[in-house]
């Protein structure tokens, strides 16, 4: 029997950027919708980057997930309009993690729709996949940029007891929990947590409430945001309660009594 190819292709989705499918997850990278426009509302409208960018002088962000290093782009883009907004320079650290990365002539030949300067600098995620192998890699993007890219599964990555910045924001950018559960655990969470303070961020497309309850089994606060692109619902989440004023909050404590029950693997076995 013939074994599915394990590089992704590219696709087109309807903002007129690429995104990518996953033949070893069954799914694509994005919403099909839109992948500059969801990955700008989830990651960065949403959870309130724009705003920091604007406010602080340095900002962490971890990432789960890498894929096609569009988020990377993104805050490349952001900074720079902050730079022409207001004249404030932020300085970015942006830990990222991906157990599959994809092939440079692949990254060569994706395409942001009709922005320009992500298409400019799209050369910039070639170079990443070129130079990473197995294990974490350094790149400085420019003098206000540090990404690290760690090529490897998540639990490697955390088995390293890496030291990192505390995390101001965490992009939760994994496929779904029905492909790839173990990146939607409580211990997941729980790591999630340690590497972050008091006032962090961390969204996700995610609305599936055995998600959530792991978040709230690990300590999370947990909210519902308007979804984009069609999706009703996305999730926002943060140890402080006040970060999530401006969103309905879901019922941690009930949500967590159902992981804890065993509700969740019961409706999976259905």
């Amino acid at each position: 029997m013939d074994q599915k190819p394990l590089q992704p292709s590219i696709t087109e989705t309807k903002d007129g950027s690429t995104s990518l499918y996953s033949p070893r997850f069954s799914q694509h990278y994005h919403n099909p919708n839109g992948a500059v426009s969801e990955s700008r509302h989830v990651f960065f409208e949403v959870p309130g980057i724009v705003k920091s960018l604007k406010a602080k002088s340095n900002i962490s962000i971890f990432e789960v997930g890498f894929g096609s290093g569009l988020n990377l782009l993104l805050l490349l883009d952001y900074l720079r309009k902050t730079e022409e907004e207001t004249g404030r320079r932020p300085r970015v650290t942006f830990t990222s993690v991906e157990a599959y990365p994809i092939k440079p002539e692949v990254a060569d030949r994706l395409y942001f729709g009709s922005d320009k300067y992500l298409n400019q600098n799209k050369p910039i995620l070639t170079h990443i996949f070129r130079n990473i192998q197995t294990g974490l890699h350094t790149f400085d993007i420019s003098d206000r940029v540090e990404a690290n890219i760690f090529a490897g599964f998540f639990d490697d990555f955390v088995s390293r007891k890496p030291d990192l910045p505390k995390a101001d924001f965490i992009f939760h950018d994994a496929f779904s929990p029905e492909v790839n559960s173990e990146l939607w655990t409580p211990d997941v969470f729980n790591f999630l947590k340690q590497i972050s303070h008091e006032n962090s961020v961390l969204s996700t497309y995610c609305a599936a409430s055995e998600a959530r309850a792991a978040m709230a089994v690990s300590g999370w606060k947990v909210a519902r945001a308007r979804g984009a692109l069609g999706k009703r619902e996305m999730t926002i989440a943060s140890p402080s309660e006040k970060k999530l004023e401006a969103f309905k909050r879901v019922n941690e404590e009930r949500l967590a009594e159902r992981l804890r029950r065993g509700d969740f693997e019961k409706t999976r076995d259905l």
